[in-house]
């Protein structure tokens, strides 16, 4: 019985040891986590749990040529409420008259809102959402309300801004414009004019202190920032808003109508080069088409009759042939070194000079002139198309431009075939945008510019910076050249392949373009595939703006020759600008006004100009006057098109509350 007793007792007596040194040793760690490795120990907590935030900046806008947005960076405000940091006293007192003005401000019950705020209070919650996307106006009233306007510690408001961009115009000329986005890694990337300027668009972020009270969630430590952002600037564009209306509606119509695959359409001003109009659509999976990719910049294809034009450059350049040079194109067939080529019309032009080759689009002619002109010193004629930089890119700010090619003698892509098969358009490849700027430089009298999508750079009232004409080439080739090109152009329009575009009203000059597409492909013969194209400047006699429209794989069934499926985009968007901007100007054309505008404008000045109770009659108003209206009195604007409004979803005459919603149909 003792020995057992002895034994508990050294039993005891061990357990009781084991626990003092373990104690001991407990001692040791908190002292040493305490006083040598407390201050990491608490940096490291508080890395965790207290954190800085990035905030950015206002982006900078994007503006048409005449200060119309045409991308904007608008702030949106979320309101969240902190439930347990406010106090017993002031949460009874405040949640009844702050639950009032909650529920008049968004159209909502006073009893619901009461309802969330003690749910949240009573399930402890920090960070319970109260409403979002408001905007800037709207916050201020919310910052105001009864416990709100305490701050964020006594009266639990918490904000969070974001910047969201958004495009007045809609969807037209959406993927020139761009965007601009950060990955997790911090890098840039995007498409257009907003990631072309993206240093100088995005400005320069802010930072906000921010602590984590509960998993993903992050409430800040107040209402100010530890850092402000500063704005970014604002880029005035070469984009005409009307221009790009006409020339977006009229590539769209003709897509439609002919079921082709993608198209695109560039209007540049001859002189500067500002790009006044750029539109790129594709067929997507619904049969609608959208700006996906922007094509006048990234697509190089085999450009066919367009390059004829070039050709024929260098040879009457290089006085090698003259428009009165006759030239044998027989029967409609020839064949250049084993391959067989074809003209369109049946029976062929036999003997014909080289400026009616041109016009009429002789692919044995053109190709017959080149090659007799260069078989035997071909690197003469590759080294006049060099020296026009045809082999090179732009250098267009806009990523993305895609890369010409050209065969070279001695090249592996050389062979006999090569210089004939140039000379009408195959076995190279350009861009819509590298082939409109040679064009543009026939309209400017060999003077060849560099396309440029951007006016000038500037911070509220203040310029940074202002872009001019960049010139490539001060002289492509002789005034005389230049005029005899333009004459064949001309003549296109007028006698030529062209001549179903032909106006008495407005004189226009380019060339006609239609090419195989996917040609070396099995199976082409059971599925042909075409690219019709047209190029050219108006007015004929002294061009204020160049044009290029290009359609890839129109149905064959309705038709693929350039000047039917491509010209007429052409000549709409022609006739529009001319008949909207006549381009001779007087002192006294400038001092009249046009009746039906000054009547319109004196319409809507005095509707912004009233003080509305109720829903404004917008329909029949310009889409971007009515957005302006109707978002300055209050309403939440959604569009749908482009144009003028043919339907708005809320009656005129009816009452409305701010915030509500209204749905613009545009046409």
């Amino acid at each position: 019985m003792a020995v057992n007793e002895k034994n508990i007792l050294n039993r005891f007596y061990f357990v009781a040891g084991g626990l003092f040194v373990f104690a001991i040793l407990i001692t040791i760690q908190l002292v040493r986590i305490q006083f040598v490795n407390g201050q990491e120990y608490r940096a490291m907590a508080k890395e965790k749990n207290i954190k800085n935030f990035e905030i950015l900046a206002n982006r900078g806008n994007i503006y048409a040529d005449d200060g119309s947005l045409l991308a904007t960076s608008v702030p949106k405000y979320e309101i969240r409420f902190d439930a347990v940091t406010v106090s017993s006293d002031n949460f009874e007192k405040y949640v009844g008259p702050l639950s009032k003005e909650l529920g008049k401000m968004f159209n909502n019950s006073a009893g619901s809102y009461e309802q969330k705020f003690r749910k949240a209070r009573n399930n402890k919650n920090r960070y319970m959402l109260l409403v979002k996307d408001l905007g800037y106006s709207d916050y201020i009233k919310v910052k105001g309300f009864p416990l709100f306007k305490l701050g964020p510690n006594k009266g639990g408001f918490i904000t969070e801004q974001k910047t969201v961009r958004e495009h007045p115009i809609g969807e037209m000329g959406v993927r020139t414009i761009g965007y601009e986005h950060k990955n997790e890694e911090g890098h840039f990337w995007g498409v257009g004019l907003e990631r072309a300027y993206g240093d100088l668009l995005r400005g320069k972020e802010g930072r906000r202190l921010k602590q984590k009270i509960a998993k993903g969630q992050w409430k800040p430590l107040s209402d100010d920032n530890e850092i402000e952002p500063q704005d970014g600037y604002d880029i005035i564009s070469t984009i005409n808003v009307n221009m790009q209306d006409v020339a977006h509606h009229a590539l769209l119509k003709q897509l439609e109508f002919y079921n082709a695959h993608h198209g695109s359409v560039v209007v540049m001003e001859v002189s500067t080069g500002e790009v006044k109009a750029i539109s790129n659509l594709t067929l997507v999976a619904n049969g609608n088409y959208e700006e996906r990719y922007n094509y006048a910049i990234g697509e190089s294809y085999e450009p066919g009759s367009t390059f004829k034009v070039i050709a024929f450059a260098a040879a009457l350049e290089d006085k090698k042939i003259d428009t009165a040079k006759v030239v044998e194109t027989g029967n409609g067939s020839h064949i250049f070194y084993g391959k067989k080529i074809r003209d369109s019309k049946r029976g062929g032009y036999g003997a014909i000079s080289a400026a009616r080759a041109l016009e009429v689009s002789s692919n044995i002619g053109l190709g017959m002139l080149i090659d007799d002109a260069y078989a035997e010193n071909p690197s003469r004629f590759i080294s006049i198309l060099e020296g026009w930089n045809i082999d090179q890119q732009l250098g267009l700010p806009i990523k993305g431009e895609g890369k010409p090619f050209m065969p070279k003698p001695k090249g592996k892509n050389w062979s006999k075939n090569a210089l004939p098969s140039m000379a009408y358009g195959y076995g190279l490849t350009m861009t819509p945008l590298q082939t409109l700027t040679f064009y543009n430089a026939i309209a400017n009298e060999g003077v060849m510019v560099k396309p440029r999508f951007i006016r000038q750079i500037r911070t509220l009232d203040k310029e940074i910076k202002v872009f001019k004409a960049d010139v490539i080439n001060p002289r492509i080739c002789s005034q005389e050249t230049i005029k005899q090109l333009k004459a064949v152009m001309e003549n296109v329009v007028v006698r030529g392949t062209g001549q179903n575009l032909y106006s008495e009203n407005f004189s226009m000059a380019g060339k006609t373009g239609t090419a195989r597409a996917e040609y070396w492909m099995p199976g082409w013969n059971e599925n042909k595939r075409y690219v019709s194209s047209f190029a050219g400047f108006f007015p004929a006699d002294n061009p204020k703006y160049s044009c290029i429209v290009i359609i890839h794989q129109p149905s064959i069934k309705k038709g693929f020759y350039g000047a039917d499926v491509a010209g007429p985009v052409f000549k709409r968007v022609a006739q529009k600008i001319y008949t909207d901007a006549p381009f001779i100007d007087t002192i006294e054309e400038l001092e009249k006004t046009e009746p039906s505008i000054d009547a319109d404008f004196d319409t809507y000045y005095a509707m912004v100009q009233m003080e509305h109770k109720n829903v404004p009659k917008v329909t029949g108003m310009a889409g971007m006057d009515a957005v302006s209206l109707l978002e300055n009195i209050g309403l939440n604007v959604i569009i749908v098109g482009n144009g003028k409004v043919i339907k708005q979803s809320l009656n005129s005459g009816t009452p409305y509350k701010k915030g509500q919603q209204i749905v613009l149909t545009l046409s």
